[in-house]
């Protein structure tokens, strides 16, 4: 069935319809935005029109826009470590409206599963796992604070792609949650399929990848959709609720998230079908090795530890293991955190602080949560899923 349901009374914004430019990229312009949407022809299968409506602005920006802008000169390695102990706090790039994730809870503390993980480099680079200022970022800003310097680390759903480790000037961490991009779409449609949304208005978030994807699959699909493309997530899931669109495309996580927020969550169904493969891990910018390996052993750490048993509630019993792997992750023998720039026993305050991956899941994503996400690929590699440390040796 063919949606013919298109709203034109729109509000809160300015509206700019127009087909979605080609964008090319060439060697004469290597900062040349990734991601770009392709337009198809109109009347081809898959065509789209896009709505495209920001808060203070109207534009419609290709994914990854931030690539254009100028990247800091890249630091000599170890700088920024020393860099962040002199000021003794983690700037971190975060989302602040996406409950699971990052947001404010009512009494205006910052929590979620990346907002723990912005937690534990702060535990194990200065010791304190409080000593963090969490920057908010739209997909727009986020790669840009990054580039210039806002922020000295960036844990905001953030998707690890081959544009954005080149020609942002990113070096991604391990993955921390393994996702993929799907459509939540309202039950009354019936809807169980992309071909079913032929016609349909789609809300979508600017500046992610999630645009190039959504007009890949319909366009295989074979259906037509009319982009309503917004900036801040709160707007793309407010217009989704608000009737403007038939349908929202974004990573399951967030949907998951979002359907918990909006006026009658069971109205609303995720379709049983992934668009994408999402992995989503923290982000440093480009020349700078030993702050990146200090971030990449934190996110190992907590999923070794995860294996091994040791909890928050029991790490202090671990510290007189006689096992050489447990006793190395833990500091006891070895000088492994010397030459992350970090003491030896950095994996110690984390885990005390924060927990191991699974605590740091549970918490903020498990069964007793209101989001109840399976863990499904974010298992260890020991029980069938993709979470796999390198040894602490």
């Amino acid at each position: 069935m063919r949606i013919r349901r298109f709203t034109t009374a729109l509000t809160n914004g300015t509206l700019a319809l127009g087909l979605l430019a080609v964008a090319a990229c060439t060697a004469a312009n290597p900062d040349a935005p990734a991601d770009a949407p392709v337009a198809d022809a109109p009347g081809d299968p898959g065509a789209s029109t896009s709505i495209t409506t920001t808060g203070a602005t109207t534009s419609s920006v290709p994914a990854d826009a931030a690539a254009a802008a100028p990247a800091a000169p890249a630091a000599s390695p170890g700088a920024l470590l020393a860099t962040v102990r002199q000021r003794g706090r983690l700037n971190c790039g975060v989302q602040d409206k996406l409950p699971g994730f990052g947001y404010l809870d009512p009494s205006g503390e910052y929590k979620g599963f990346d907002v723990d993980f912005c937690r534990a480099i702060a535990a194990a680079v200065l010791g304190d796992a409080t000593a963090v200022d969490f920057k908010p970022l739209t997909a727009q800003q986020r790669f840009t604070a990054l580039q210039t310097g806002e922020v000295d680390v960036l844990v905001r759903n953030t998707t690890f792609t081959l544009a954005r480790d080149t020609q942002n000037g990113l070096d991604f961490s391990p993955t921390t949650f393994y996702d993929g991009q799907g459509m939540m779409v309202r039950a009354d449609l019936n809807v169980d399929s992309l071909a079913g949304l032929d016609g349909a208005n789609i809300c979508v978030g600017s500046g992610t990848t999630t645009e190039k994807n959504l007009g890949d699959a319909m366009r295989k699909a074979g259906a037509a959709f009319t982009p309503v493309v917004l900036e801040d997530t709160d707007q793309v899931f407010s217009a989704y609720d608000g009737g403007r669109c038939d349908a929202v495309t974004s990573d399951k996580s967030q949907l998951a998230s979002r359907q918990t927020t909006l006026a009658d969550p069971t109205a609303h169904v995720i379709l049983d079908l992934t668009l994408s493969k999402e992995p989503l891990g923290p982000a440093v910018l480009q020349g700078d090795a030993q702050w990146a390996d200090a971030v990449n052993w934190v996110v190992y750490g907590v999923i070794a530890a995860e294996e091994f048993g040791i909890t928050s509630r029991n790490v202090d019993t671990f510290l007189t293991s006689e096992d050489p792997e447990i006793r190395r992750l833990l500091g006891v023998e070895d000088a492994l955190g010397e030459g992350l720039g970090l003491t030896n026993d950095f994996m110690v305050g984390v885990i005390r602080a924060i927990g191991n991956y699974a605590e740091i899941y549970d918490r903020n994503l498990g069964p007793d949560t209101p989001f109840k996400l399976p863990r499904g690929a974010n298992r260890l590699w020991t029980e069938g899923g993709l979470l796999y440390s390198p040894p602490f040796r």
